[in-house]
């Protein structure tokens, strides 16, 4: 990296650091006309059409106001953040797009379930507390935000400092040991 990428990262981070630290709305406005334009030519180069990705940036650019907390200069840079941002706006978005429509789903009152079956989720609710109790404690921690607060794996690893495939690891150790203690 030459000296002026150099000075430029620092630039970018030194504005979101204030966006983080005073809310500073002109160094979120230097921020908004540097990368919104850029999050949005590469949401329409990702295959996004230009009002979709006009929206997801919108939305990522909220993002960055709101969650500027999150955001480690030391673990990532602020292009690198807010482009994953994008990225996992944009697949939030996506599969949004994709879930039933209120008119496509059925309409009158459902069939109570069975006793049987109550009582089998109820047990089977019960033996996965049981087995979430048994997980380490850093495997477990990382389940209960994937599932439990319904992040995704990189909003995990941004807000832990964690790296990516630490996240995945050890999710993935972690539904291994509760897949074998469900059966």
């Amino acid at each position: 990296m030459n000296e002026q990428d150099s000075a430029k990262r620092a630039e970018w981070t030194a504005q979101l650091e204030a966006v983080r630290d005073r809310q500073d709305q002109q160094a979120f406005a230097e921020l908004f006309r540097h990368f919104a334009p850029r999050v949005k030519a590469f949401l329409m180069k990702s295959g996004a059409s230009a009002s979709f990705a006009e929206e997801c940036t919108q939305e990522v650019m909220a993002t960055l106001w709101r969650k500027a907390h999150l955001f480690d200069g030391t673990k990532a840079s602020v292009s690198t953040w807010i482009f994953t941002i994008a990225r996992n706006r944009r697949i939030d978005m996506i599969r949004k797009d994709r879930r039933a429509e209120p008119e496509d789903l059925p309409w009158g009152p459902e069939a109570s379930p069975e006793q049987a079956d109550v009582m089998a989720l109820a047990q089977d609710t019960e033996r996965l507390g049981q087995a979430l109790a048994t997980l380490p404690e850093k495997q477990r921690k990382l389940i209960e935000r994937a599932y439990f607060g319904e992040l995704s794996h990189s909003e995990i690893a941004a807000e832990t400092g964690l790296p990516l495939g630490t996240i995945k690891s050890r999710i993935r150790l972690a539904l291994d040991r509760l897949r074998h203690a469900m059966t």
